[in-house]
């Protein structure tokens, strides 16, 4: 008489259960193969000084010490005004990448810009700025219009379009078409679709971006001082090269309370915005 098991036996059963293929198996072990290769070929090339490396924690521990007690009284006479320039930096940036970014986002998306060239162009624009870094976009505005913090402001902007631009195009495209189309059925202008259509739906998706852009505008222009476009970098690059310890820690301390800062007020505004 045949039982179950003599059935499960016959139909091929049991069948021993892998999690991938043989295939899915040789993929992965050629790309820890390759991750491997990497690693080894990134620690040969890059020159690293064994003596440097045993005398580091003293080197650090010297360091603290110079920088121990930290020179608050400093704060007001030095420090102050460029921590403010900073955070003003870092909100006319993202205010003037939020005007120059929406447009080429518009331009961005595929379901509002149905000109392939137009739309490829915008996402060239995008690309490249994010391709920059804010450091390389100082120098360059630096070359034009001097120190400051007008090259400060504009290397965050065009820093930041790319980021803000590319977010809100994606927004746009991921929004779903049901009151696009009935807008567009009852006969609404492009603006009118735009506006009744895809900003109630993007609006918290925006403002999050917004919000968080200006979280990292804030830390990035924080070291932007260092080539010479304003803000506190310049402070902390003058103590560096005139050996006040006790002042690289207080700008290091004003910098790291400005972060946090700004962290809490992302976080509340957030809660109450979104």
């Amino acid at each position: 008489m045949n039982t179950p098991s003599t059935h499960l036996q016959a139909a091929g059963y049991p069948r021993s259960w892998q999690r991938y293929t043989s295939g899915q198996r040789l993929l992965r072990f050629a790309l820890y193969l390759i991750v491997v290769a990497a690693i080894v070929q990134s620690v040969r090339s890059v020159e690293i000084i064994p003596e440097f490396l045993y005398d580091a924690p003293e080197q650090m521990a010297d360091l603290i010490g110079r920088m121990w007690p930290i020179d608050w009284g400093f704060y007001f006479e030095g420090v102050h005004a460029a921590l403010m320039e900073t955070l003003h930096i870092a909100t006319l940036g993202t205010i003037l990448s939020v005007i120059l970014a929406v447009p080429v986002g518009l331009l961005a998306a595929n379901n509002l810009t149905r000109n392939r060239l137009i739309n490829q162009l915008a996402r060239l624009i995008l690309v490249s700025s994010r391709s920059v870094n804010s450091l390389v976009w100082a120098l360059l505005f630096i070359a034009i219009f001097g120190p400051g913090a007008l090259a400060g402001t504009l290397a965050i902007a065009f820093r930041s379009i790319g980021f803000v631009g590319k977010l809100v195009g994606e927004a746009i495209e991921e929004a779903q078409r049901g009151p696009v189309e009935a807008l567009t059925a009852t006969g609404a202008s492009g603006g009118a679709v735009l506006w009744y259509g895809y900003w109630p739906q993007i609006r918290p998706a925006f403002w999050s971006i917004v919000l968080l852009r200006w979280d990292i505008n804030v830390r990035e222009s924080a070291v932007l001082g260092l080539v010479g476009a304003g803000g506190i970098g310049m402070a902390l690059d003058t103590a560096l090269n005139l050996f006040q310890w006790d002042r690289v820690a207080l700008v290091l301390a004003a910098i790291f309370a400005i972060v946090i800062l700004a962290e809490i007020i992302i976080t509340q505004a957030r809660k109450r915005i979104l």
